[in-house]
Formats: structure tokens, C-alpha cells, sequence
């Protein structure tokens, strides 16, 4: 099976259970986080996608690291995906997760990336921009690249506006490149 599938699958169960306990917002910041720690440490990445390490060992250390302050669902869920093996897909769950969540909220996640830091009346203006191009409100994340030269790089789920001074440069080098040619 295909590892987006996976994903998906998974995703829309615990989105089923979060949507029928009323505890969507608080499944979708628990696996957020899970994802981020899980992405952020390569000793938890080899113990959790190791083959030989006991489903039970794996269970232990996520109740270590996690259940004290996670919901039983939450918990139940990681310990479902290490029974079946399906432990490495937890990153691809949750952004499957959070995807669902952004679409019964009406809501476009938006990575922003700009050469220098963006003042905050530039900021909001162009997350009006955003959503009135995208007819969903944008839930936005900032990044700096100085790399870009100037401009900014928006991506809105699969769509990319690229601004950026960088890509204009190398357009215009590839022409010349291609008339010389």
C-alpha cells in the first residue's frame, strides 16, 4: 500500500474519533507534537523504525515520553500504530491529520518564506491577499531564507507563488543562456 494511503487511512480514524469525542483540536496538538519530537530525534527515529525492537519496548518508551500529558486517545492511537507496524507513518498521519482538521475549518495552511523579516502590518496584508485568493482564512508559519535575495516564496497547500528575486535571476539566466545558445 502506498505510504500516502497509509497516512490518509489512519488520519481519517483518529479525525473520526476526534470528531465524535469532541477532542479534535486537542488530537491534532498532540500529534503535532509527537510528529515534531519523533522528526526532531534520530535515536527515538531508530528505536521506534527499528524492526527488532518489541512493539511492547516501543509502546513503553511512548508512554514515557507521551503519557503522562496526552489523552488516553492519543495514547491508545500511538499504541494501535506500533501494533500494527505502522509506527514510521506517524509524521504522514499527522500531516493527513492537521490537513483534515484545516478542511472541516475552512482553513489553508500557508508556509511564507521571505528574505528578511516581514513587519507585521506586511504580514497581515498579505495574509488578507492569501485569503481572499484562496477563499479560506490561512493559518500561516514565517521563515526567513536571506537566500531568496528579496521577495517572498508563499505555498498554499500544492499551489507555489514565487516571488522571490533569486528565482527571477535565474529565469532570466536560463534566456539569456538559451539565446546565446
Amino acid at each position: 500500500m502506498l505510504r500516502g494511503a497509509v497516512a490518509r487511512r489512519y488520519a481519517q480514524a483518529l479525525y473520526e474519533i476526534g470528531e465524535a469525542t469532541n477532542s479534535l483540536e486537542v488530537l491534532e496538538k498532540e500529534l503535532k507534537e509527537v510528529a515534531e519530537t519523533v522528526e526532531g530525534s534520530r535515536e527515538l527515529q531508530k528505536v521506534l523504525y527499528h524492526p527488532q525492537v518489541l512493539p511492547t519496548e516501543k509502546k513503553k518508551i511512548l508512554k514515557a515520553i507521551f503519557g503522562a500529558e496526552y489523552s488516553a486517545e492519543a495514547m491508545k492511537f500511538l499504541g494501535l500504530l506500533v501494533e500494527k507496524r505502522r509506527e514510521n507513518y506517524i509524521v504522514g498521519i499527522a500531516a493527513e491529520f492537521v490537513a483534515l482538521a484545516n478542511k472541516a475549518r475552512n482553513t489553508a495552511a500557508a508556509s511564507i518564506t521571505s528574505a528578511v523579516e516581514l513587519s507585521e502590518e506586511n504580514k497581515q496584508e498579505l495574509l488578507k491577499v492569501l485569503a481572499k485568493l484562496s477563499g479560506k482564512e490561512v493559518s500561516p508559519t514565517f521563515e526567513v531564507d536571506p537566500s531568496l535575495i528579496g521577495g517572498v516564496v508563499v505555498r498554499v497547500g500544492d499551489k507555489v507563488i514565487d516571488g522571490s528575486i533569486k528565482t527571477r535571476l535565474a529565469t532570466l539566466k536560463s534566456r539569456l543562456m538559451s539565446k546565446t545558445s
